[in-house]
């Protein structure tokens, strides 16, 4: 039996994506369960967090969100098994029932991005009905999640999108984005349009795609040109807002401090690991998971997902998916 593993170089440069047979699993202990993976998603690995968690191994197994024969849940980050295999072992504890009325394939790929979404807008921000909220890049598949989450508690929407693709989808969706701000050409001010759509006042909250934390000048890479500076976040929250940040290293100056203390607004970082390195949470966890998946059942979330892919071309598409090249959400159908 066949299992995907990334194995990383010397120079911690260059990730490998590798297939190894496993040996058979151990006899299932209280509270494991065997499942017979149906579908697995294929998200980044984020190998500094593993470093700094000192979980790093010669070989790191590929998968964590998987949908199975009659359970599905997003494996721990120490677990020895990859998603990406016919037969994992799984606690328990990680997993919640699939709705029938849910396919394998959306199951797994919209588990994870539902555990952001909510992390990042229930538990962060404590959105409700009437907010309103930024969210950078809302065309991706994390984004998409992320706004149908918010216009689903009644929040006023407004979003980013870095290519005229992105922008036509956005303005697709129902119910309507408040508004689409095309930042492909890098000249418009997305403080500026945010204040005007807000009268002024600011947005409530702000889910950023990561942040420019220099001038431009000072930055090379053409990607980083698209995001936001800090600055232009802490112009455009209001007074009482949420800032909920993926950007790692953050780094706020005194004077970036003082403005938000004087409007009174937090700054919150986005780490969706947290629920697993910590059982003390595993209540709220496993609410999450369920609550997902009735809203995917609902039809209030509706995925943006790639085709479905068999696993002989999960290495392929792996390399692509950590390289953060891929729109869609990447399932491979067992």
């Amino acid at each position: 039996m066949k299992g995907l593993y990334f194995q990383q170089t010397s120079t911690n440069e260059e990730t490998m994506f590798v297939f190894q047979e496993r040996e058979n699993l151990p006899v299932t202990e209280d509270y494991f369960v065997k499942l017979q993976v149906k579908a697995c998603a294929l998200s980044q690995i984020n190998t500094k967090l593993l470093a700094e968690m000192k979980m790093e191994k010669d070989f790191f197994p590929v998968g964590r969100e998987v949908a199975g024969v009659v359970l599905d849940g997003i494996l721990p980050l120490d677990s020895e098994d990859p998603g990406l295999c016919e037969v994992v072992r799984v606690h328990e504890h990680y997993l919640v029932h699939k709705p029938e009325k849910v396919t394998w394939t959306e199951a797994a790929g919209t588990i994870r991005d539902g555990v952001r979404a909510y992390t990042a807008l229930h538990y962060l921000s404590h959105l409700s009905s009437g907010k309103s909220v930024l969210i950078m890049d809302g065309a991706s598949a994390f984004g998409t999640i992320a706004i149908q989450l918010a216009h689903h508690r009644g929040a006023r929407v407004i979003s980013t999108a870095c290519s005229l693709e992105d922008k036509q989808y956005l303005e697709r969706f129902r119910p309507p984005i408040a508004r689409v701000i095309d930042i492909s050409a890098g000249k418009v001010h997305i403080a500026e349009s945010c204040l005007e759509e807000t009268g002024g006042l600011g947005v409530d909250i702000v889910l950023d795609a990561g942040v420019r934390l220099y001038n431009k000048d000072d930055e090379a890479p053409v990607k980083l040109q698209l995001l936001p500076h800090k600055h232009d976040i802490i112009t455009l929250l209001g007074v009482g807002g949420h800032w909920v940040t993926t950007e790692e290293n953050l780094q706020l100056d005194p004077p970036d401090s003082h403005c938000l203390f004087l409007k009174g607004a937090t700054v919150a970082f986005l780490n969706d690991e947290v629920w697993n390195l910590s059982n003390i949470q595993q209540g709220k966890y496993l609410c999450i998971l369920k609550d997902v998946m009735e809203k995917l059942s609902a039809g209030v979330f509706r995925p943006q997902l790639d085709e479905p892919i068999p696993l002989y071309e999960a290495k392929v598409s792996m390399e692509v998916v950590q390289k953060n090249q891929g729109r869609k959400k990447q399932v491979v159908l067992f």
